[in-house]
């Protein structure tokens, strides 16, 4: 390692430590020892972030309460995207779209601190979206694409310059890492070596006519790139690292009914999407030909971000209702089908934007 990366990690260390004794404090306060699943989504506020934190308990009555808010020291204030909170084993992000931050979270029993906050690449500004591999965050935003050393968070590869203000949201595969534009573009961000950092070139990969209104949300399966381009009559589509798409039909009728936005990929060839205006989550299986819708399943408000569990065993989907966000969280049975489980109750939020499971 040498000097300025080692200065880095000194610094990244002393920002943390009282982030790490705080949350040593809320532990010993709550009496908490065995570890349950925890859901994490962001208020996008845009006067100061805030990460709400969601405890899900399946014993006996099944419930989803709210344990904690904690201000992320950042402003929010994105729209149109997804994936702007992520977590991986004990360590999590949240983007702050109005600071130019990504702020660090951590995990450790039954609570979440919010640790340093990571800067962008000069010039780089209004992230709205993150992704985390083993050794690596990506962020987008309005201009850049890049990828930092993860935890330690200082830029670690070439900045891919966007000339498209409108990203959704990022996603990283094995050799390759995609980025979706509401405006109607795909990119392809390839990667050093197999998850390795961003090169630095990007490739636009064509989107047909029935495919290429507002792609919204993605994820990848090993290297096959699922994605919505939500308000085209193939509203799923399917990307491998060569570039070649197949589109899949939605379900109908299609936008403005219906429009699967957002994206959490399930076991298997089980693809997950949240359909904003047709109050649903709208369920895709994927196979050598393209894939094919299968159905949806019904929600009371309308979904803004989805994911799954690493473990497979729970969706949850942020919803607005009236003037009132929520959380819903599904358990997955061996065949990919949902049935409800918990739901939040109403915190005084209008919205949430990105959702993420830390377990």
């Amino acid at each position: 390692m040498n000097i300025l990366s080692l200065s880095k990690l000194r610094l990244w260390r002393a920002g943390f430590l009282p982030a790490a004794l705080i949350l040593t404090g809320a532990m010993a306060a709550q009496g908490q020892s065995v570890r349950s699943p925890l859901v994490v989504t962001s208020t996008n506020n845009a006067g100061g972030n805030e990460v709400v934190v969601f405890k899900l308990d399946t014993q006996g009555s099944a419930s989803l309460e709210m344990t904690q808010m904690l201000m992320t020291g950042g402003k929010g204030g994105a729209s149109t995207n997804a994936g702007i909170v992520q977590f991986q084993g004990e360590l999590g992000a949240v983007a702050n779209f109005g600071s130019n931050t990504v702020s660090q979270l951590l995990r450790h029993g039954d609570a979440i601190a919010v640790g340093p906050a990571i800067h962008l690449a000069d010039d780089c500004t209004k992230p709205d979206s993150v992704a985390l591999s083993a050794n690596h965050l990506f962020v987008v935003g309005a201009n850049c694409a890049e990828s930092h050393a993860w935890p330690w968070g200082f830029v670690d590869g070439p900045v891919v310059s966007l000339s498209d203000p409108s990203a959704a949201q990022i996603a990283v595969g094995k050799t390759w890492a995609a980025v979706t534009f509401s405006d109607g573009a795909l990119w392809q961000l390839p990667l050093t070596q197999p998850e390795g950092v961003l090169s630095g070139t990007s490739n636009s990969i064509p989107l047909p006519s029935d495919a290429d209104m507002v792609p919204l949300g993605e994820a990848f399966w090993q290297n096959l790139l699922g994605f919505t381009p939500a308000h085209s009559p193939d509203s799923f589509a399917l990307v491998d690292e060569n570039g070649t798409l197949n589109a899949v039909a939605g379900p109908t009728p299609p936008y403005p009914v219906n429009a699967p936005c957002w994206v959490a990929k399930g076991a298997g060839n089980i693809w997950y999407t949240g359909n904003s205006p047709g109050d649903a989550i709208s369920i895709f299986f994927s196979d050598s030909q393209g894939g094919v819708f299968y159905k949806s399943v019904p929600l009371p408000g309308s979904p803004t971000d989805i994911t799954v569990s690493p473990d497979g065993k729970w969706l949850a989907v942020i919803y607005t209702a009236g003037s009132n966000a929520y959380v819903a969280v599904f358990s997955i049975d061996a065949y990919g089908d949902l049935t409800k489980t918990a739901t939040s109750s109403a915190i005084g939020v209008a919205s949430f934007s990105g959702v993420a499971f830390s377990e």
